[in-house]
């Protein structure tokens, strides 16, 4: 078990790290430079490939195998690194762009190989709950590194020099991947063998996969769920940052508050998550954790009208920020549990498009309300705005709790009771 975990989060590890040279770099970056929020929110345009990556995961389900994909794909995240080294952020902006859009793309690519080995290593709730918490932790631990750690490496080394850095961790990483010998577990071996049977050709008529996908039991609601859980708490937790910038903090404290602490606080809320699910069922957990959530939302809006700097003032901006960040971190580990849940119903050969298509989903769900947080705050102000964030995210909690008595929820709490 303990090679699984390792092995998976690594490779969540290096998927994280794009996302944290975007989330924690640009927005500050732009934003010193002048930039609206609303143009700063269309830079999440760059994580399109994570939504795109449903279209081409029935090829990754079915062509090749997983230690192929896993080493290519990491391989393209080396040589782009490689090549972004030459680049000055300055004078290239739209090069840096580039860079990002072409990591994000070898990183969603490689999720859906790694999420296919994921399901079929992970037996039983227990083993669920861990890797699952692997999975968030090690996103988040990448993103962590490049949005905190790699800013002390410009600053004590220059761009050159950090993207050299990053060319050395995915070329060892992919070294690790190629002989890494959980690959060469009995249950993945099946699966990649199954899919090069009588399959293949299903892959070139997609439509077939969709109606398997849509008919794989609780789908319908995962979909629902996994679009909509994130909409309040990721309209707060993208803007309520560029509102200490403009008010509180400088780029310098923003980026150690926010990229380090309170990412940390994330990472120590999606460890928790899985430790509580080898004893709670998920439908109790996530009850209370989205009313929790909620609250906190209460908390940091009401910070909102606060616009004098003062000790005090930051003080509870990092207090919001951290408890927000830790429940968020909580709900991940939770719902992408609730995710893997739902595709282990599916036959073998849609494994893996299944996780990827609801993977999609809540990448989707997350980026469309980011692009327009921006948008919604410049028309109608801050405290307007994290007033409808608060509805949507109460909302999402009373969606959660109908689902654990009535719902899809509830029948996952009864096949988890022991007999």
């Amino acid at each position: 078990m303990n090679d699984k975990l390792v092995f998976l989060g690594l490779l969540y590890f290096v998927q994280g790290i794009p996302y944290g040279l975007q989330s924690s770099l640009l927005p500050v970056y732009l934003r010193g430079a002048g930039h609206s929020l609303t143009r700063i929110g269309f830079t999440k345009i760059l994580y399109f490939p994570w939504v795109l990556k449903v279209l081409w995961a029935p090829l990754v389900d079915r062509v090749g195998t997983k230690r192929r994909w896993l080493v290519g794909t990491v391989s393209g995240l080396a040589l782009t690194c490689l090549s972004s080294a030459a680049l000055a952020p300055e004078a290239h902006i739209w090069g840096v762009a580039g860079t990002l859009l072409a990591m994000n793309t070898f990183a969603s690519v490689q999720d859906i190989a790694v999420d296919g080995a994921a399901v079929g290593l992970l037996k039983g709730r227990g083993e669920l709950g861990l890797g699952n918490t692997a999975q968030v932790v090690g996103y988040k631990a990448g993103s962590v590194f490049a949005g905190g750690g790699l800013l002390a490496v410009i600053d004590v080394a220059g761009w050159s020099w950090m993207f050299m850095l990053l060319t050395f961790v995915y070329a060892g990483v992919a070294l690790f991947v190629w002989g890494a010998p959980v690959l060469d577990d009995e249950s993945i071996k099946q699966a990649d063998g199954s899919r090069r049977g009588g399959q293949g050709t299903e892959a070139l008529r997609p439509w077939r996969v969709w109606r398997k996908l849509m008919a794989v039991p609780g789908t319908p609601w995962t979909i629902l769920y996994v679009l909509t859980y994130k909409l309040g708490e990721q309209g707060a937790v993208t803007m309520f940052p560029l509102f200490l910038l403009d008010h509180h903090m400088t780029a310098r404290e923003l980026s150690f508050w926010n990229g380090v602490v309170a990412m940390g606080f994330s990472i120590c809320g999606s460890s928790l998550g899985g430790l509580l699910l080898a004893q709670f069922s998920i439908g109790a957990m996530m009850r209370r954790v989205f009313v929790l959530r909620t609250i906190s939302m209460v908390f940091q809006s009401s910070l909102l009208t606060v616009l004098e700097p003062s000790p005090l003032m930051k003080g509870m901006a990092v207090l919001s920020m951290s408890v927000q960040h830790f429940l968020g971190g909580l709900i991940t580990t939770l719902t992408f549990t609730t995710m893997m849940h739902c595709t282990q119903r599916a036959e073998e050969s849609i494994q893996a498009t299944h996780y990827s298509f609801l993977a999609t989903l809540e990448v989707l769900g997350k980026l469309m309300f980011s692009a327009l947080a921006g948008g919604v705050v410049d028309w109608c102000g801050f405290q307007v705005a994290f007033l409808f964030f608060l509805t949507l995210s109460a909302g999402t909690a009373l969606h959660v709790w109908t689902a654990t008595f009535t719902g899809t929820l509830r029948e996952t709490q009864l096949k988890e009771q022991p007999k």
